[in-house]
């Protein structure tokens, strides 16, 4: 089988980044990291309470020290928190030192998997479908910029994204082929 390179999972709260990558790497026999949960263990404290004590700005630069960490390690998949194509210095990173994979889904799809989940400071809020509206029209174009590989999450298995993923990574990475491109319009 082909060594394919670090795979980077990049998309919106609730597109499945965290389960998908959990399946790659089991897959591939890598080591799994997910950067949000990453800088919790190490500060010690959750998302939101690094929200309240230092506002967005303080978590992302924890995050982008956490994506330059994790993505110069070796044969590994890694969740990105949803926010972080926000900062050129992580678009840069994910894009120089792996594969990256857009894991796109829909607002609708992005509500009903965050709607018990008090762990995300963005929708602790009256109107959480507006927020998602914002940051999908925000954030879609970044996603884009970044990605190798744009994978729809909606409707389908795990296991169903999993092996598409693995099949246009190896399909991108394979020298004797033609590396058509992996990405593909989304009609609304």
């Amino acid at each position: 089988m082909q060594d394919l390179p670090n795979l980077f999972l990049v998309g919106p709260m609730g597109a499945g980044k965290s389960t998908i990558g959990r399946l790659l790497a089991a897959e591939l026999s890598r080591s799994f990291f997910d950067s949000d949960h990453v800088i919790q263990d190490r500060c010690g404290a959750d998302i939101p309470w690094i929200f309240d004590v230092e506002g967005e700005p303080g978590f992302r630069l924890r995050e982008s020290q956490m994506i330059d960490e994790l993505t110069r390690l070796p044969g590994v998949v890694l969740a990105t928190g949803g926010g972080a194509v926000l900062r050129e210095e992580n678009r840069r990173a994910l894009r120089e030192r792996g594969t990256v994979v857009y894991l796109l889904t829909t607002v609708e799809q992005q509500l009903k998997r965050t709607a018990r989940d008090k762990n995300r400071p963005l929708l602790q809020c009256e109107n959480r479908e507006q927020v998602l509206n914002n940051l999908f029209s925000q954030r879609d174009p970044l996603y884009r910029a970044t990605s190798d590989i744009t994978v729809r999450t909606d409707r389908r298995s795990p296991r169903a994204v999993v092996n598409d993923i693995l099949r246009r990574a190896r399909r991108l990475n394979d020298p004797l082929t033609d590396a058509a491109p992996t990405h593909f319009r989304v009609s609304s």
